[in-house]
């Protein structure tokens, strides 16, 4: 399916995986419509993507925010969400409650109410990408938080898969990336673990994001998959 013309809405659009998808999509010849928090940094992401690209500050935990900016972005094609917090790493005896709530308020809450307001405005044709993880395919401990979210994901996406129809939604879930959600970790820690972990990996080093990138891309031209998830983790579930 060719996404010339095409417009897709990114969530988290403004850093990592979500910029890189912004940028994919623009290169295939979508026009990506951005949001985050932060309207600097949307204001600074549409300024780097060519001609005709959009962006909107919006809390995707705030409801009425979100419907709001699903108003004013009115039709468009795909719906990716891959907005998150810095991840959360740590023993559950040291898990704040409040803190793990305010993680499922971003990443499963946010991606429910975007579905809730986008859906309804996605054309034929049109699809849904959430974001996940392998945490939930491969934890380890002190993951007991990033693997709860995870799998809630892939829950969500099989039963919106259904619901939705003839709306596809789908799931990425991606292995060890480089990106700025490991930016609590200090850079010398996240350096030895990026390299201890790509050791281990049958590919040898960890992702990038424009690699996992390309599988979002995948999906909103894959026009027979629906209700899936996608690992693109460099062979770590398998070791």
């Amino acid at each position: 399916m060719d996404l010339s013309g095409k417009r897709v809405v990114v969530l988290g659009g403004t850093s990592g995986i979500g910029l890189a998808v912004a940028e994919a999509v623009a290169r295939a010849g979508a026009t990506p419509v951005v949001a985050s928090r932060d309207q600097a940094r949307v204001d600074a992401t549409v300024a780097s993507l060519p001609a005709g690209a959009e962006g909107f500050a919006v809390d995707v935990t705030d409801e009425a925010a979100v419907s709001g900016m699903f108003e004013r972005i009115g039709p468009f094609d795909h719906l990716v969400f891959t907005a998150g917090e810095t991840l959360a790493l740590g023993a559950l005896a040291e898990t704040s409650l409040a803190s793990a709530r305010q993680f499922f308020e971003t990443r499963y809450w946010g991606a429910l109410t975007a579905a809730k307001y986008g859906a309804p405005l996605i054309r034929p044709g049109g699809s849904i990408v959430f974001s996940s993880g392998s945490a939930g395919l491969r934890p380890r401990a002190g993951w007991a938080l990033g693997a709860s979210i995870c799998m809630a994901m892939e829950g969500l996406t099989r039963a919106l898969a259904v619901e939705l129809a003839p709306i596809r939604v789908n799931v990425v879930t991606p292995g060890f990336v480089r990106t700025p959600l490991w930016q609590n970790i200090p850079e010398d820690d996240r350096e030895a673990m990026f390299a201890a972990a790509g050791e281990r990996l049958p590919v040898g080093r960890v992702g990038e994001a424009a690699e996992v990138a390309e599988t979002y891309v995948f999906l909103m031209r894959q026009g027979f998959a629906t209700g899936q998830s996608f690992v693109v983790d460099g062979g770590g579930v398998l070791v």
